[in-house]
């Protein structure tokens, strides 16, 4: 499905010494799969997932999905970014359907407004698909990010942080749906975190990184149930093993 290999990020930035961001990346991911990638700050995983999406270009080495080498952003795989990228004057609803409305025209309202309910109440915002952006919480502007993202129903997601505005209550809701939805439709995931219980609550493989240069010391395997439980012993060893990898 996904192949990434020997991918290098060089910035130049003039008058300073040519910055590696990335160095050597190697790894695949498999059709319907959900990965993980984890490391400190500044080990260059959101820059990864931006050349993933084709929003930016690699300095060595390449990028596939599903064989086609990735030059640019496509509907078929989508990103959901840290910052939302709602649009201030369209509601909840006008929000979610933005991407309908630009990437199947052809649907008829009562399609566009199924598939946009079902989104809506899946991320939790039935009661505010009235309410703009600016009425709203930065958890509530995820919700909408995701909805959107999911409505389009792409091929692949990437996704940075995409759970980090949320407070921990919803969170943990929103993960379990989020989670079940997705095995639910099937699309291939690959998601940036901070979290380490994120991680192993998510992911079917955890990519791990280290910085300076940003590279991948380990892949670790998660063979633990669908419905996960981060209080078992079994899910606790994976937490360990994952941050063994990272001290």
């Amino acid at each position: 499905m996904i192949n990434v290999s020997a991918v290098s990020k060089i910035y130049l930035n003039k008058g300073r010494e040519p910055l590696t961001v990335l160095k050597d990346i190697n790894f695949d991911v498999g059709k319907q799969e959900f990965v993980c990638i984890i490391g400190a700050s500044g080990c260059g995983k959101t820059t990864l997932l931006n050349i993933l999406g084709g929003f930016e270009k690699p300095t060595t080495g390449q990028v596939l999905i599903e064989d086609k080498l990735v030059k640019k952003p496509s509907p078929r795989y989508m990103s959901i970014f840290q910052d939302y990228k709602l649009l201030p004057w369209r509601s909840v609803r006008k929000n979610i359907e933005l991407g309908l409305e630009i990437r199947k025209p052809k649907l008829s309202n009562d399609e566009i407004n199924k598939l946009v309910d079902t989104q809506i109440e899946a991320v939790g915002l039935t009661g505010f698909e009235d309410f703009r952006p600016t009425e709203i919480s930065g958890g509530m502007k995820q919700r909408v990010a995701i909805a959107r993202a999911l409505a389009l129903e792409p091929l692949v997601l990437f996704m940075d942080e995409p759970f980090g505005a949320l407070d921990a209550l919803t969170r943990d809701e929103l993960r379990n749906k989020f989670r079940a939805f997705i095995k639910k439709s099937g699309q291939t995931v690959v998601m940036v975190t901070h979290n380490l219980n994120e991680a192993v609550f998510f992911a079917d493989r955890i990519i791990v990184m280290k910085p300076n240069p940003g590279r991948v010391v380990s892949v670790v395997e998660v063979n633990l149930p669908v419905d996960r439980n981060v209080y078992t012993t079994e899910f606790l060893d994976v937490r360990e093993e994952v941050f063994s990898c990272l001290s």
